[in-house]
């Protein structure tokens, strides 16, 4: 079977399949087109740890920086400039995906600033200028599902703009995300908007739920807890999409649909495999079932597209079993809820790290320039 094959059995199942990375150079090199026509990718995720390392490596920034520098422009604006300008830039490449499938996809995502994680308001402002500096339609801007994101999320889709919820991690937290989608469509409904021209993913770390619990399954040590290691990721997902099937079932959401609304999709994030002990497109393999998206680096694009075993929906119809999977964790001695509160707090540290990282590359390289 070819990798086309292997990545249109994906697409037919009715997985979307997007990229998770962004750089200049992929947009210059033609690297993106070509995923786009070959790979059947269908949109792009970008957060702060790859805008670290894009504008980190090479030289296809320069010109801009140089630009930047010579303006004036201070390290944060600069970064502004530089990453919405990938981002629109990915947007006009997608503009026909976006065209051809009715807004559904050709989404390119980008981030509001990691440091906000915990600040409504300035979520909520920060998410209302990244729409309008892209400045395109199938943009999705990103904020996180933390407790004071909630209400960020709700604000910002009642504005009308489209939303990719990121760091979820726990079905209760997913849940409260749901919540605050349909809040956010009844109040932008108030205000006058077309619900038919808002749209919305919800996120769900994978990879880094089987990284944590492995970890305090090895430390346990026991025969029952080695034979948990690498469950938990993939009985979270799949309750993740019994929890999307039941909210998603309301009359809540039914009036919603009624006047134009479109669901939030659920999307597989952090699908790229942390242990060599598991199959590198597990987390692809695994989680097939349609009205989803799977975003996935680049490493693990390519493995699916080379050995991925798609055999029809595998999600749809695990909720039991994924039950029994995390009842069972809580026997052995894993403290599900602390996972998930250690694992949402070391995501926004990461990119908050990333964020930094990113200022500092920034600042390194206006200085150079104006030197």
């Amino acid at each position: 079977m070819s990798t086309t094959d292997r990545l249109a059995q994906l697409s037919e199942a009715g997985v979307s399949v997007w990229l998770d990375d962004l750089s200049r150079e992929r947009l210059n090199t033609g690297n993106l087109a070509e995923l786009i026509r070959d790979k059947h990718v269908v949109g792009v995720t970008t957060n702060p740890t790859i805008f670290a390392g894009a504008l980190s490596a090479g030289a296809a920034y320069d010109e801009q920086v140089a630009e930047l520098a010579g303006r004036g422009a201070d390290v944060d604006a600069a970064v502004r400039e530089l990453t919405t300008t990938d981002v629109r830039n990915a947007a006009d490449l997608f503009r026909e995906v976006y065209r051809d499938t009715g807004g559904v996809d050709g989404r390119v995502s980008i981030e509001v600033d990691p440091r906000l994680a915990k600040e409504t308001d300035r979520t909520v402002a920060e998410a209302q200028d990244l729409w309008k500096t892209v400045d395109r339609p199938n943009v999705l801007i990103k904020i996180p599902a933390t407790e004071q994101g909630l209400p960020a999320i709700t604000r910002t889709l009642a504005e009308g703009i489209s939303v990719n919820v990121t760091l979820i991690f726990s079905t209760d937290r997913y849940r409260a995300v749901i919540e605050a989608f349909f809040a956010g469509l009844e109040q932008a409904k108030a205000n006058g908007h077309d619900l038919s021209g808002i749209h919305s993913v919800a996120s769900f770390f994978v990879s880094r739920v089987d990284s944590e619990v492995d970890k305090r399954l090895a430390e346990i040590g026991s025969g029952e807890a080695k034979a948990m290691l690498g469950e938990a990721a993939i009985a979270n997902a799949q309750l993740a999409y019994a929890t999307y099937l039941e909210m998603f079932a309301t009359d809540r959401w039914k009036a919603l649909a009624e006047h134009g609304a479109n669901p939030q999709r659920p999307l597989w994030a952090s699908t790229g495999v942390k242990s060599p002990e598991y199959s590198d497109t597990r987390y692809v393999d695994r989680l097939v079932v349609a009205g989803t998206v799977n975003t996935m680096p680049e490493q693990t694009l390519e493995a699916a597209a080379d050995h991925a075993e798609i055999t029809g929906d595998t999600v749809t119809g695990t909720e039991e079993r994924a039950r029994a999977v995390f009842d069972r964790l809580e026997v052995i001695g894993v403290n599900v809820a602390d996972v998930f509160r250690v694992l949402e707090n070391e995501g926004v540290q990461k990119f908050e790290k990333s964020w930094t990282e990113l200022l500092d590359t920034v600042s390194g390289q206006l200085d150079k320039a104006r030197s």
